[in-house]
């Protein structure tokens, strides 16, 4: 059986990384006043963060539209026999959804969607296990059984620096937003039931990104080989620096740096810092 991988472009796995490993890439959109935009195709990261600063109203963010999603998959149709497609939480966004329905539009292929039930690098990693096992002449199930593995372990928390735009986008109310900023407070997030919720609310950044540490420490302890990434959101400066203090502080951890695309900071905003990992 010939197996094609493809995940959504909130993985922001980059370009090398997805010719190398022949994966596919549908992309999400962002909404401003004046076009949509599919990030990593008609905008970059960094033309994003520019653009946000000349706005005065946060873009919106879709899901890809489903016409290119069929399109996509009747063009993998005239080489493969089944694809496995990864992509980010359906608590947090309908893609997923849209690519199970997909399955019943399209005849010659397969379609197995995979819900990461995170986002960024976590589905990254996801989607080049599944490439580099195809490269090794896996079965779907086989692949579809390891990405289960790897789920017991992957987790993900984020800090963002701004609470205003968790309050723009409406998850946080105007009072709570006034408060935080007042008091310094630097919800740490993750996902919980596929959703992002608070997982603590600490005074500063660096007291923050201590408490992630804390956690990668425990999970790191037993000296089992593991990979990290460290995701940022135009900050890749201040995530280099992170890199270097947790490969000295945990050498059983191999840390790579990802970033937060245009669709996923509309939602976290500049300045966001996140760290994610699982065992290998």
């Amino acid at each position: 059986m010939n197996i094609a991988v493809m995940t959504d472009s909130t993985a922001y796995l980059t370009p090398e990384q997805r010719e190398a490993f022949d994966i596919h890439m549908i992309p999400l959109q962002v909404v401003f006043d004046d076009a949509t935009y599919e990030e990593e195709v008609d905008i970059t990261a960094s033309e994003f963060y520019e653009k946000v600063k000349q706005q005065k109203t946060l873009p919106k963010t879709s899901q890809p539209v489903v016409g290119k999603v069929i399109e996509k998959l009747e063009e993998l149709s005239q080489s493969y026999d089944a694809v496995i497609s990864v992509h980010l939480s359906s608590g947090i966004s309908g893609t997923y959804q849209s690519m199970v329905a997909a399955n019943d539009m399209v005849e010659g292929i397969e379609v197995y969607a995979y819900d990461s039930e995170l986002s960024c690098m976590a589905q990254g990693y996801y989607a080049l296990e599944a490439a580099r096992m195809v490269k090794q002449g896996a079965s779907v199930e086989e692949i579809l059984k390891r990405m289960d593995e790897m789920k017991e372990t992957m987790i993900a928390y984020f800090i963002v620096d701004d609470l205003s735009n968790l309050q723009r986008g409406g998850r946080l109310n105007g009072a709570q937003a006034i408060i935080g900023s007042l008091l310094q407070v630097k919800p740490v997030l993750h996902f919980e039931d596929k959703k992002i919720v608070p997982f603590e609310k600490i005074r500063t950044k660096k007291k923050a990104i201590s408490r992630i540490k804390a956690l990668l420490a425990e999970q790191a302890a037993d000296g089992a080989k593991m990979k990290a990434c460290l995701l940022h959101g135009n900050r890749p400066e201040e995530a280099e620096i992170l890199r270097q203090e947790l490969a000295a502080e945990f050498p059983n951890v191999e840390v790579e740096i990802s970033y937060f695309g245009p669709v996923i900071a509309t939602h976290l905003g500049e300045g966001a810092i996140g760290l994610l990992w699982y065992k290998v």
